[in-house]
């Protein structure tokens, strides 16, 4: 990897793009050694003498590609059966100038072989006609949510958090959210209603509206984005009712801030910047972090703190920090059984502090902070640090990891001795010490520059018998079940002018409650969105609410299609109704979704395949035409996976649409369906 000292900005990077490590004109190698970095971990002594050399080419050396298939289990299984049928045995046996290129491997350690590395120069998937076809693949699946590009020890905290479809999750530094998607995916396993719900924190604001944008393509309604600081993070009330009853969380994840030293094969900067006084600086606000997540976790609840970093100060030292504070309230939870084919290796129990000027220094030397040193032999016996896991990137070709799970096993707050040693607010003392943040994240934001399409506005919920919703229960046939109090709006005036949301009904009370103390940045997905005024209905159903939505409509609007005929809507845009009835590929859905009103109107197609989920899509019906409401990206995906039909990276339009006469139909059509509009 190189540091760029000028020039034109580079290709955009697709996504098996990785930096490459040859130097380019205009470029500089930034060389990879630090002796601070190789004297501080030898004498450490964490890797043995005889690995050390695999372990420091291995830290120079670029990262695989990693990925992970996303969603639920059918859906999941789906798209994994797709890269093995259709991708893996063409990446196998693969020899490219002359030298065999390592094929495909499952993360055996991951749940169901949904994660793969592969671990191929980017010449080769640039070059190599069937690398590239698996390229477009990712890329394209990637697009809509079905895969995540993720480093594969990143995978590992939320996989040994094990959350359920019912319970309520706490990601206290979530940014960039690779995790905190992991988080949102457990929560929705084969379930589109889950009963529990993520919060999603990070301390900046800037990545706190960055993280919408990676969450976003979940389509959760069981999502709430926040910005605080960690350290100080507020109690949430449960109602307005009771202004003492606050949440307890059943799953908490701290991936705190860290020096970084575990992605120096990514992070080329970590080389010439690591210095000891990275993990001291650090070492308090990471013990903050995990105290007040210890605060704000349920008894029986369990807390994953995790690093991407190597150093015992950013590890060992702070979960003995927690375990002594907290005493027997708190344990480790030993995952020797958990995760199966991963290399790693326990926590240590002994370890020296060097100073900035790497110094080894004594407990009692001026300057030094007590929780820094490794616990006594008495403490070490009770404390099980060899719980802890540590992932080194030479055993298993990955980036550098450290993670521990901790379990509640007592009252969910320290005893009073405690709380007066504690560097953070205590459960009963967090009030005035959360406003405060609340003000001053406030005040930082506002002179920070936030992505141009963030909403500041406030939430708010729109009482289900107004006018404009009471027409959308009746013209889409939505029934009871659903939590018609769940809508909300965000702007200033509360009427639905533009778009209407829903959340999960876990936190509707949960947002209506802390408005004065959590400063939200995110919630819900899209239900409604304001259309044409001179149809029958002027709201259509948005596709991002359509998992949750299809279970409680009974409609006319929806129309059960062949997949014929969903192959002919995905390659023609705006077929008109006398097409489609020469064609004569499915003669009831054309017959039903002529006779029906203009407006939204959806599409169920049963694919007859247990293994094979069904698609349930919105369409607009005009007076003379349809048209598929799906992105591009969906379409293109939609093609692939169910009828086999490439596209490339450039094609734009759907797929097939090339013939003269047939660009002319659709203008034609594009054409009619203005009129309709008008």
């Amino acid at each position: 990897m190189a540091r760029r000292k000028g020039g034109k900005k580079g290709n955009k990077k697709t996504f098996g793009a990785r930096d490459d490590t040859r130097a380019r004109k205009g470029w500089n190698e930034l060389v990879k050694e630090n002796e601070k970095w190789e004297k501080y971990y030898k004498t450490l002594g964490l890797i043995k003498e005889d690995e050390w050399d695999s372990f420091k080419q291995t830290c120079q050396s670029p990262l695989p590609l990693t990925f992970r298939v996303t969603g639920s289990r059918k859906h999941s299984d789906e798209i994994l059966n797709l890269f093995r049928e259709k991708h893996l045995p063409n990446l196998t046996d693969v020899t490219f100038e002359g030298e065999k290129i390592k094929a495909p491997i499952e993360l055996k350690w991951y749940p169901n072989d949904y994660a793969w590395q592969l671990d191929v120069p980017k010449t080769v998937i640039r070059k190599n006609e069937q690398f590239a076809k698996t390229q477009r693949f990712l890329v394209v699946e990637n697009a809509v949510g079905n895969i995540s590009r993720q480093e594969a020890v990143s995978m590992i905290p939320p996989i040994v958090l094990e959350v359920e479809p019912h319970h309520t999750v706490l990601d206290m530094c979530a940014a960039p959210g690779s995790k905190t998607a992991q988080l949102i995916e457990a929560l929705h396993r084969d379930n589109d209603e889950p009963t529990g719900f993520v919060v999603a924190n990070d301390a900046d604001a800037r990545r706190s509206h960055m993280l919408v944008h990676q969450l976003k393509r979940l389509n959760s309604a069981n999502l709430l984005v926040v910005n605080h600081d960690a350290q100080f993070f507020p109690r949430i009330r449960l109602d307005n009712e009771n202004n003492k009853n606050f949440l307890k969380f059943d799953r908490i994840l701290c991936d705190v801030p860290c020096s970084g030293d575990g992605t120096m094969r990514k992070n080329v900067n970590v080389w010439k910047d690591w210095n000891t006084q990275g993990a001291l600086g650090l070492h308090t606000v990471q013990f903050n972090i995990l105290n007040r997540g210890l605060h704000l976790l349920k008894t029986g609840g369990r807390l994953v703190y995790s690093t991407c970093s190597l150093n015992p100060i950013e590890n060992e030292a702070v979960v003995a920090a927690a375990l002594r504070k907290w005493g027997d309230k708190i344990r480790l939870v030993n995952c020797d059984e958990k995760l199966p084919g991963l290399i790693r290796d326990n926590g240590v129990s002994k370890w020296p502090v060097f100073d900035r000027n790497m110094e080894i220094k004594n407990k009692e030397d001026e300057g030094m902070i007590e929780s820094w040193f490794e616990p006594s032999q008495k403490e070490a016996e009770k404390f099980n640090l060899d719980y802890c896991m540590r992932v080194y990137p030479h055993k298993q070709n990955t980036g550098g990891f450290f993670i521990t799970v901790f379990e509640m096993v007592g009252e969910d707050q320290a005893t009073t001795d405690s709380k007066k040693r504690s560097a953070t607010p205590s459960a009963t003392s967090s009030e005035p010490a959360a406003k405060m943040q609340k003000t001053n994240d406030s005040e930082a934001q506002k002179k920070e520059r936030l992505p141009r399409d963030a909403n500041e506005e406030p939430f708010v919920f729109v009482d289900p018998q107004h006018e404009a919703l009471k027409k959308c229960w009746s013209f889409y046939g939505i029934d009871d079940k659903f939590d018609k109090d769940t809508c909300l709006v965000r702007n200033g005036t509360g009427e639905p002018t533009r778009v209407v949301y829903t959340v999960a009904p876990s936190l509707k009370n949960i947002i209506r409650a802390n408005d004065d103390r959590l400063k939200m940045i995110y919630s819900g997905v899209k239900l409604f969105v304001s259309q044409r005024s001179d149809i029958e209905c002027s709201w259509r159903i948005q596709s991002e609410s359509l998992p949750i939505m299809k279970h409680h409509m009974t409609s006319d609007r929806i129309i059960k299609a062949n997949t014929d005929m969903l192959k002919l809507l995905l390659l023609e845009a705006f077929p008109n109704f006398a097409d489609l009835e020469k064609d004569n590929l499915d003669p009831e859905f054309v017959k039903e979704m002529h006779a029906i009103s203009s407006g939204c109107a959806f599409v169920d197609v049963q694919r007859n395949n247990e293994k094979k989920e069904n698609l349930f899509l919105p369409v607009w019906k005009g007076s003379k035409c349809i048209n598929l409401m799906v992105s591009k990206e969906d379409t293109h995906e939609l093609l692939y996976r169910i009828y086999g039909i490439e596209t490339s990276a450039k094609d734009n339009k759907q797929a097939e649409k090339q013939a003269k006469h047939q660009q002319a139909k659709v203008e034609e059509n594009k054409e009619t369906a203005a009129d309709d509009s008008k």
